[in-house]
Order: C-alpha cells, then structure tokens, then sequence
C-alpha cells in the first residue's frame, strides 16, 4: 500500500522497529484477542514504544490487519516450499498448508485478498500458477485454472473458517452448529429434502475435510481436463 510518510517520530524508536517485528506482534495480539481487541495502544504497550512509532511503519488499523493475514500467509508458503512435487500432488498440499494456516489463526482468513496485492498472496498465486503449468494444460488455460484455484483455496477456506470469529464468541462451534442443525430439522421437508435430512452430518462434520473434499473434487477435474489435451497443434478440443 503506497502513503505518504511524515516525519519520523521523536526519540529514534522508528528505527528501533520494523514492519515485520510490528506486524508479528500484531499476529499474536490478533490470535488472542480477535480482530475487536487490536490496538495501536496496546500493540505500542506490547512492543514498549509509542503509537508514533508504529505509525511510521503501517498507516492505519486496516493495512496492520491486512499485513497480519499475509504474514500467516507467507508462514504456509514457507512450510510447504515443495515446487518439485508433480503439480496435483503440489497444489493438494500447497491448498491444505494455506488452510491449516488460515484455520489457525481464523480472523486472517477474510483478510487474504482475491485477487491478491500483497507479497505472500501474490507468491501464493504465482506458485499456483507455476504447479498448473505442469499438467500439460495449453498455456492460454493456466491463467484461468490457476487463478480458479486460487480463489478456491483463499475463498473458501474464508467462507469456512471466518464465520467462526463472526457470532458471539461466548458460543462454541459445536454449539453453533447444534442450533443451526435444529433450525434445519424444523424446515418442511418437502421444501428442503436435502437439508433435513443431513442435519447430523451438519453438527459432526469437521471443516477440514469439508475444504479437502471440494478441493479433490477441483483437482480430479483438473487431472482430467489435462489428460484429454488434444496432440500438438489439434486445438478443437479448447
């Protein structure tokens, strides 16, 4: 994110600083307290310095915040550097890393961006794209298939993880999904055969495999699609 900068704060402390070690600190406040009970203040309390100095690195709440998930971000990429893994295996692997990160620290996975800005979701993309290259895809396909995944792996994990930090705090997953299954059990079954009947699958499922499922459903398809690729220079079949 570009900003202007004034000047540096009194007393030296900015340079006694970085973005990483205050986006680090901020990590570890954000696990503890949740999004709501980030602040300047406190993260200045944390780090024995003043608000200034940390205004020096990062301009607001929102950027600070925005930082945090891509540094969780970057801490999967770094756990799974496995580019020599064929590219279905690399991408399950690459796609459960970014999920397991996420789903440790569930306030960040709102705060990845699609499409991505900043360094470690761009990396992300990029090494996805990198992995789809290796299927045997034709080149003007790998920029939608990877960004597909992508979106997939970034977005849903979102959409799993996220709801978590959402209602009160005070009620635990299980119990959310409880309420949830006796809301479902007491629909009309004639207009929701499906969910009616699944609302134990609702409160036993577990996220993860609800994520790897879909994910091996994305991936078989991809491992499908490349094994039809037409011979050299034939392009009927795209």
């Amino acid at each position: 994110m570009q900003r202007t900068r004034g000047r540096a704060p009194s007393g030296g402390r900015a340079g006694a600083l970085s973005q990483e070690v205050i986006v680090g600190a901020a990590v570890s406040l954000l696990d503890e307290l949740g999004e709501r009970g980030l602040t300047f203040r406190l993260l200045a309390k944390e780090l024995n310095t003043g608000t200034g100095a940390l205004y020096w690195h990062v301009s607001n709440k929102d950027e600070l915040v925005d930082l945090a998930a891509d540094q969780v971000l970057g801490h999967a990429l770094a756990a799974h550097p496995g580019l020599e893994e064929d590219a279905a295996s690399g991408l399950r692997a690459l796609a459960v890393a970014v999920f397991d990160a996420l789903d440790r620290h569930p306030w960040a996975a709102s705060h990845v961006s699609a499409p991505p800005t900043l360094a470690n979701a761009l990396r992300l993309l990029d090494r996805v794209g990198t992995l789809v290259a290796r299927t045997g895809l034709p080149a003007e396909r790998h920029f939608t298939v990877a960004t597909a995944i992508s979106y997939y792996i970034t977005g849903v994990s979102a959409q799993i993880i996220a709801p978590r930090t959402t209602h009160d705090a005070t009620v635990s997953r299980e119990d959310f999904l409880a309420r949830t299954a006796r809301r479902w059990e007491e629909l009309d079954p004639a207009d929701h055969p499906f969910l009616t009947r699944t609302t134990q699958h609702l409160r036993d499922h577990a996220d993860r495999d609800q994520f790897i499922a879909g994910l091996d459903l994305l991936l078989d398809g991809l491992n499908a699609t490349a094994a039809q690729r037409p011979p050299a220079g034939d392009s009927s079949a795209w």
